[in-house]
C-alpha cells in the first residue's frame, strides 16, 4: 500500500470529515474511495473521447462481447440485459447497469453507434399467416416474419439506427433449426436490410481448452461499403492449450461430487450405454480439452468433470475456473452465487475468440472508412 501526503484547506477537510462520518468510514477510506471513483470517471471520459468507434451491447449477459470490443478501442454507449443476476455481474465489472427488457426499449432511445453486438437467444420462427408476397421480400416483410422473436428486436434496431456493422452470435445449431427455415429467415432479413453478410462457425478450442462451436454473423452496411469491405474471420494458429492450464491447485471440498451424485451419474451413464446411447458424464483429459460448458452446469457438472488424482470422486469446476475456460481475465469479478455464476459463464462467449473477430471488424471500420483518427465526444 502506497502513501501520499497532501495539504487540505480547512473547509475541504471539514467536508471530507463530515461525509466520512455520514458513511461510517475513516477519512482515509473515504478519500481513497472518492479518488478511485474520480479516476474511473476520468478513464471513462478519456476512453469515450479517444475511441475509434462506438458500439452497443445487446443481450449483454455478463459482458464478454464488451470486453472484446473495448480491447480494440471501442466505446460502449448502450447495453441491455434482462436477467437481474447478470446485470449485477455486469455492473460490478463495468460500472454500468444494463437497461432491461429490450422488447420494451424503443429504437429511438438507443444512442447512435458504429457497431451493434448481440448474442441473441434463438427462438422459434413462424411463417404462419405470412403471405407469399411478404415472405419474398416485400418492404417491411421482416417485421412479419420475425415478429414475436427476440431477433425481431435486433432487426428493428438495425433498421432504425443503421450501424456500419454488426456482430451476431448464436449456437451452431441455429443453421439447422427447423430444417434450416429459422436461419434462412435471419439471413434474408439481414440482407433485406441491405447488409452484406459474412457467416461462419468457429470453435473456441483454439483459444481456450474447450470444444465450443458457435455461429458468427457479421454484416456491413452496403450503402457505405458497397459489399467490398476487406473483412475476413480470424484464422487460429492451431495451438491448443491443455485443460489443466485453467485449473487451480487447491480447491474447496464442496466442489467434489458427493458419493450419491457420483453413483447416480455412473448409473445413468450405464443405463444409456446399454441402450446404445452416448449420454453420460465426461471425465476430462487433463492434457486435452473439455466438452462445451453449458448453462446447466450448476445442476451436476456432468459434462466437465475433473478426475481425482488419488482415486476419489471427481469434482466440478469452480466458477473462477469456468471464467478461465471462457477466456475471462483474472480480474473479472464474480459477485453472484456459484449457481448463478455457472449459468452466466455457461451462457457466455469465448472472449479471446470474439476479440479476434472484433479486431477484424474494427480494421474495416477504421481503415476502409479512413476514420482511425476520428474523435468522439464524451457521452459519460
Amino acid at each position: 500500500m502506497k502513501q501520499i501526503h497532501i495539504k487540505l484547506n480547512e473547509e475541504l477537510h471539514s467536508k471530507i470529515k463530515q461525509y466520512s462520518e455520514i458513511q461510517g468510514v475513516s477519512i482515509q477510506d473515504f478519500v481513497m474511495g472518492a479518488t478511485s471513483q474520480v479516476l474511473k470517471e476520468t478513464e471513462a471520459t478519456y476512453r469515450a473521447e479517444n475511441a475509434d468507434f462506438r458500439f452497443i451491447d445487446l443481450f449483454a449477459g455478463i459482458g464478454g462481447m464488451r470486453i472484446a470490443f473495448e480491447s480494440v478501442n471501442g466505446h460502449c454507449v448502450f447495453s441491455s440485459e434482462w436477467d437481474k443476476y447478470a446485470q449485477k455481474t455486469y455492473f460490478s465489472n463495468f460500472g454500468e447497469l444494463p437497461k432491461g427488457d429490450i422488447t420494451k426499449i424503443q429504437s429511438q432511445e438507443i444512442p447512435d453507434h458504429d457497431i451493434l453486438v448481440a448474442g441473441f437467444p434463438c427462438q422459434p420462427f413462424s411463417l404462419a399467416g405470412v403471405s407469399k408476397k411478404t415472405s419474398l421480400g416485400k418492404e417491411h416483410g421482416f417485421l412479419d416474419k420475425t415478429q414475436g422473436t427476440l431477433f425481431f428486436d435486433v432487426a428493428r434496431i438495425i433498421k432504425e439506427k443503421r450501424p456500419k456493422a454488426f456482430l451476431l452470435e448464436n449456437v451452431k445449431n441455429l443453421r439447422s433449426h427447423d430444417k434450416g427455415k429459422t436461419f434462412e429467415i435471419i439471413r434474408s432479413t439481414l440482407e433485406e436490410l441491405d447488409y452484406n453478410l459474412h457467416i461462419t462457425v468457429l470453435d473456441g478450442k483454439y483459444y481456450v481448452p474447450q470444444h465450443r462451436e458457435r455461429i458468427f454473423i457479421v454484416g456491413f452496411d452496403r450503402n457505405i461499403f458497397k459489399g467490398k469491405e476487406t473483412f475476413n474471420f480470424p484464422i487460429p494458429n492451431g495451438e491448443i492449450l491443455p485443460f489443466k492450464s485453467i485449473l487451480d491447485q487447491t480447491v474447496e471440498d464442496k466442489y467434489t461430487l458427493s458419493d450419491k451424485l457420483w453413483q447416480y451419474l455412473q448409473d445413468y451413464a450405464e443405463k444409456h450405454r446399454l441402450k446404445g446411447n452416448g449420454f453420460g458424464f465426461g471425465l476430462t483429459d487433463l492434457d486435452g480439452i473439455a466438452r462445451t460448458l453449458s448453462a446447466r452446469y450448476h445442476k451436476d457438472g456432468s459434462e466437465i468433470l475433473i478426475p481425482s488424482i488419488n482415486g476419489g470422486n471427481p469434482r466440478r469446476l469452480t466458477p473462477r475456473e469456468c471464467a478461465r475456460l471462457q477466456g475471462y481475465p483474472e480480474e473479472f469479478k464474480i459477485v453472484v452465487s456459484d449457481t448463478q455464476a455457472y449459468r452466466q459463464f455457461g451462457n457466455s462467449v469465448v472472449v479471446p475468440l470474439v476479440k479476434d473477430i472484433a479486431k477484424q471488424i474494427a480494421a474495416v471500420i477504421n481503415v476502409d472508412l479512413g476514420q482511425k483518427k476520428k474523435v468522439y465526444k464524451s457521452t459519460v
